[in-house]
């Protein structure tokens, strides 16, 4: 073993062979650790973004087992005590029976940490669909003490590029800045990279790096909808 690992990452017995590809696999591994962290500091580093209008949202109460009171939330609103605001763009059309089952799956990695996004900025989800089906379905999934709004009565799905000019809705991360009364834009992400290629914001859910470390890695596999309930022990076949 290399005298240079004072951590282990293997069990007694394993061979000389195994050590040896788990050093390399490491450093490897480290390298990547500390290019996140150059690509968060170019991140950091953007030039200004644009400023954006004051949009006003439809909202319903934090409860989901609440279908009234609706309010009128504006973007600004959103920010609450806080200079940054994180948006997750669920692709969510208006009439539409489910959410897309990769928003799914993503939602509900957020919702299982926002308590800890709160800490450090603002935290919202933005959907075009109207507010009944958006609450409809975050009360199916569990998706408790997250603030959804509806985009159907405004351009902001279409102004920031969650919306394509075809009405076709599209997953994104984003996040903006508050400026005095004015909001700005910081950065977004799209699931897909500006090549098309898959894997925009991987780095977002730890589902993909869990899957990465099994000996059948991730394949093809996608997300659906169908195999989970409530996310309180109510699993569906």
């Amino acid at each position: 073993m290399s005298t240079e690992h004072s951590v282990t990452m293997w069990p007694k017995g394993a061979s000389e062979e195994y050590v040896a590809a788990r050093v390399e696999l490491d450093r490897a591994e480290h390298a990547l650790h500390a290019e996140v962290h150059r690509l968060a500091a170019l991140r950091r580093d953007l030039p200004e973004g644009p400023l954006l209008d004051d949009y006003e949202f439809e909202e319903g109460p934090l409860d989901l087992g609440l279908t009234e009171p609706l309010t009128k939330t504006t973007l600004i609103d959103l920010f609450g005590d806080h200079d940054t605001l994180f948006v997750y763009h669920m692709m969510f059309h208006p009439g539409e029976e489910q959410v897309c089952p990769m928003c799914s799956l993503w939602v509900d990695g957020f919702h299982g940490v926002s308590r800890h996004i709160l800490r450090h900025a603002a935290f919202a989800v933005i959907a075009k669909a109207p507010v009944p089906e958006i609450r409809r379905w975050a009360n199916r999934r569990g998706w408790d003490g997250i603030r959804f709004l509806s985009s159907h009565a405004n351009t902001f799905n279409t102004d920031v590029g969650a919306e394509s000019d075809t009405g076709d809705q599209l997953p994104m991360a984003s996040v903006f800045r508050k400026e005095g009364t004015r909001v700005r834009h910081f950065y977004t992400q799209r699931a897909n990279f500006m090549d098309n290629a898959e894997g925009g914001f991987d780095l977002l859910n730890p589902v993909w790096h869990i899957l990465d470390l099994l000996p059948t890695g991730r394949g093809d596999w996608y997300a659906e909808n169908g195999y989970a309930g409530r996310l309180r022990g109510n699993l569906a076949p």
